[in-house]
Formats: structure tokens, sequence, C-alpha cells
């Protein structure tokens, strides 16, 4: 039986969270309806699944599952039923322009308009979440992205002035990053004062909406051996330790330079909760390589809730029902958490 949305009961004090499928062509559609099958996540959340009707087909063909949904035609009308999720049609692609395994304009301009969509739920209090499946960047700029990524894209739409950026989440460890989706000769001139700064209060600012009441950060280096005293570099003692002092002065728990081959380590001894790298792949490669399946990445900076598995389209095994989905199942869990900390705290 439906419940409306603004029926009373238990399972209107739950948040409502929207599931995109991600790019059509990838990954993404196989996870979102292995999520889907999961029984947890229904006791944590109201779950909306905003999909073209040909990829959700794709999605429930790959995964070998069928999901019973209950149908929505509006987004203005939400209904939702016990242990089941509800699903709006957004036919934003057709079937003949899905080509698995391939990054197209028309896969990424149909993931842009989905972003759109759930961006103005988000702003007109219809949703209370987001989380989505892998995407992917070239097919996204192929359809006119003009922005460094989906961050961005977002940012811009909902026109959030605050500095944003991508936070990774593994086992409790958060990372983030003072340049992010740009290329490695730019990385230097970038690391100033400010951007070190910047970096730190995103991620202390997200730390603290997942109810970590005062975030230790572990600052990395930019150069090998942290500098080495200036013989390897300057940017560690013109740029980043001034940054941690401002840091420390304004009452963040910031701490480094570190040399960035160790700071991972020495995070996980010592009970840091974040790492600040200074690059993209600085942390990335940390990351990944001590959980793959298992990292999530969260949009810091917005004003809601919004994360995705923190892997990419994986175009090489697209269409065949082996991908993961215990990276998109804690995306799930890490929204549904904030989303309730933020309804207890209105």
């Amino acid at each position: 039986m439906a419940i409306d949305a603004v029926s009373t009961g238990p399972m209107t004090d739950l948040p409502r969270i929207a599931l995109l499928m991600g790019d059509p062509n990838g990954v993404g559609p196989e996870l979102a309806v292995k999520l889907l099958a999961m029984p947890e996540i229904y006791g944590r959340a109201r779950v909306l699944v905003v999909a073209p009707p040909a990829v959700w087909e794709t999605g429930q063909r790959v995964a070998a599952t069928s999901i019973d949904a209950l149908p929505v035609d509006s987004i203005d009308r939400l209904v939702f039923a016990a242990g089941r999720p509800s699903l709006l049609p957004l036919p934003v692609i057709d079937a003949e322009a899905i080509t698995v395994g391939r990054a197209t304009p028309v896969a990424g301009g149909a993931v842009l308009r989905q972003l759109a969509f759930v961006a103005d739920a988000l702003a007109a209090g219809q949703i209370d979440g987001v989380v989505f499946a892998p995407l992917n960047k070239q097919a996204m700029r192929l359809a006119g992205l003009k922005q460094e990524d989906e961050l961005e894209y977002v940012a811009e739409h909902l026109g959030v002035q605050e500095p944003v950026c991508e936070l990774n989440m593994l086992d409790g460890l958060w990372t983030s990053r003072v340049t992010s989706h740009i290329a490695l000769r730019r990385v230097a001139d970038q690391v100033t004062v400010d951007a070190v700064c910047t970096g730190a209060y995103v991620i202390e600012r997200s730390l603290r909406m997942s109810g970590v009441a005062r975030p230790k950060i572990a600052v990395c280096a930019l150069n090998p051996h942290a500098g080495d005293g200036g013989t390897m570099g300057r940017e560690e003692i013109d740029v980043i330790a001034p940054a941690i002092a401002r840091l420390q002065g304004e009452g963040i728990d910031a701490r480094g330079p570190f040399p960035s081959d160790t700071a991972f380590l020495l995070a996980r001894r010592e009970g840091y909760d974040a790492v600040l790298t200074m690059y993209h792949d600085q942390g990335q490669i940390a990351m990944k390589t001590l959980g793959f399946e298992r990292g999530v990445t969260v949009m810091g900076g917005l004003p809601y809730p919004v994360a995705t598995p923190a892997q990419g389209t994986a175009f090489d095994i697209a269409g065949k029902g082996v991908a993961n989905a215990e990276a998109i199942r804690r995306a799930f869990h890490v929204v549904a958490d904030m989303s309730a900390r933020a309804q207890r705290a209105h």
C-alpha cells in the first residue's frame, strides 16, 4: 500500500533520498539496481529512483534482478511504499542511444539533465539527499560540460557561493584536496595559503555535518620529503606551513605538512579524521589502494548531502553483471546518516 509523502507515521520520519543510475553506458545502472535489491536501505530512507525508462530496464537486465518499484508521475506528488523504491521516469535518453562501454555526448547530456533535475528538487525541499552511480567526465564534457566536474556543475546550478570540493571517505577516514581535476603542471601555482585553508574549511564543515565534533586534519606536503628543508621546493615553508598556522589560529585542528608518502600511515596510526592533499592523485591513489571497492565520494561544500561511490564507470566490465555494489551501498548510508542528522538539527 502506498503511503502519501505528507502522511504521518514512522515512515515519514525517514529522509527522502533520490538515486540516479549514473552514466547509461557504464556500470552505474547495474550498481543502482543491486543497491535497490538490498532490504537494509529501506529502513534508512524513502528511496526515489530518478531514471530514464531505458536505463532502468538496462540496469535490471544486467543485474539479473527485477525491482518492484512504485510508479510516481511527478516530483510534486511523491508517494512511497514500505520496503520498495518509488520510480520517477525521466525520459532523457532512448534505448537505441545506449552504447555500453563507450563515452558518448548523448549519455553525458542525459546525466547532466538528471543532475540538474535533482538539484532543483533539493533546492525546492522535495528531497533531502542524493546518491548517484558513477558518471563519466569525458561523456559530460562531450555533451558541453564547461565546469571542472559534476560537483562544480551542481554547485553553479544551485547558486552555491561557498567553496566546494570532492571529499573521499573510506572506513571513517576522509580526504580533501587543494586542487582537483586540473593538469599536474598547474598544481604548484594553485597551491596558495588561501587555497590550502579553503580545502581545510570544506572538509572540516563536512565532518561536522557527519557528526565529528572537532575534526583532526593531517595536511600533506607538496614536494618529496616535505621539501627537505627547502632543498626540494619551498611550498611547505612559504605556503603550507603558514596556512596551517592560520587554521590553528582559527581553532581548526590542522597539523603538518607531512610527507605525502607517509601521511596516510600517520593518519591511521594517530587517529586523524581527515587528510588534506595538494592534488588529486596524492590522495586518490592512497584511498583506492586502501579499499577501492569501499570508497565513497561526498560532494563537499553543498548545502545538501550528495554522494557517489569513489569508482568510475568501468566501461571494461559494463554490461557483464559483475560490478561490486559495496561502495554505492556505503555512499547510500553516508547520505542517509547526513540527511537524518540534518533533519534532527531542524
